[in-house]
């Protein structure tokens, strides 16, 4: 039986304030394409020195992946770089750069059509692609965008980050980590007024809070909440990734949640799964959930 971890994610990305101060003072004097350049040294340093990170990365392309120690090895260093260019792009479109990015869109009219039926939405999304590169095209919709997150980054990041942005976000925050009663109750709310719901579906902190499933041959854990919220509310369902591909180009993928009878919580919780799956199939290199995952502890 596998060995449960003794410390779980805590709601925290990792990076240092210094790091994102070069990047963003690089990526202004210098451009995006220097800002990758600096970045394929970067990870030549976080691969020894994020010992962690790096164990679960490896694990996953060898035991989820099955791929070979050589392949593996590549992939290691093509999977810390994949990530480092979305947190470059993610500073880039948050700096007023998002000409320089081409996008493209998946079911985007069944979407709007979502969004404007009035009865709000609840889009579950995922620790993979870059979330955020879509918010260039939130527009008014903005507004009405919930985020059910935990809000515990280090504060001066945080700060450091908006105040090199050229333009406010429109959506609001809702911090789970906090209030629980309030969190509810705003959610609540939002979705009675017709707004959008938003969370990520793939991380908990309280393993009480986590279901097993089977995700990609191996068991995993789930945060309930997310799937629990969408059951009762009776709102639409949508599952949101934001992909990065060559080319500077972004995905933007919608995939509605097919109804069965009453969508329960376990109806939700495994198409979410199998969609991200489907996703990770084909973007193997953009799953960024730095820690053990699938709660494993030796190397292969």
């Amino acid at each position: 039986m596998a060995k449960e971890p003794e410390k779980q994610w805590e709601g925290k990305s990792r990076g240092g304030r210094w790091g994102y101060t070069f990047f963003i003072s690089t990526i202004r004097l210098l451009g995006i394409r220097c800002a990758y350049f600096f970045l394929a040294l970067v990870v030549l340093y976080f691969i020894p020195f994020a010992p962690k990170a790096t164990k679960s990365v490896w694990l996953y392309h060898r035991r989820r992946r099955k791929l070979g120690v050589l392949r593996s090895l590549r992939e290691l260093y093509c999977h810390y770089y994949v990530f480092g260019q979305t947190l470059i792009d993610k500073v880039a479109m948050n700096a007023g750069m998002t000409n320089r990015y081409n996008y493209v869109f998946d079911n985007y009219e069944r979407f709007l059509d979502l969004l404007n039926s009035g009865q709000g939405v609840v889009m579950i999304g995922a620790h993979v692609g870059c979330w955020e590169a879509g918010a260039g095209f939130f527009g008014e919709y903005g507004k009405k965008i919930n985020i059910a997150m935990f809000d515990v980054e280090h504060q001066q990041i945080k700060e450091l980050l908006e105040s090199n942005s050229s333009s406010k976000n429109n959506y609001k925050i809702i911090a789970i980590n906090q209030d629980a009663i309030s969190a509810v109750l705003q959610m609540k709310i939002a979705l009675n007024n017709g707004e959008y719901l938003c969370f990520n579906g793939d991380r908990y902190v309280d393993k009480n809070n986590a279901r097993a499933v089977e995700f990609m041959n191996a068991r995993a854990n789930f945060p309930i909440g997310p799937f629990r919220i969408a059951a009762k509310c009776g709102a639409p369902v949508v599952f949101y990734y934001a992909m990065r591909e060559p080319a500077r180009t972004y995905r933007f993928i919608f995939e509605e949640a097919g109804i069965e009878g009453k969508n329960s919580e376990q109806n939700i919780t495994d198409q979410y799964v199998k969609s991200l799956e489907r996703i990770l199939k084909s973007y193997p290199r953009q799953w960024f959930n730095f820690y053990d995952f699938w709660n494993e502890s030796i190397i292969v």
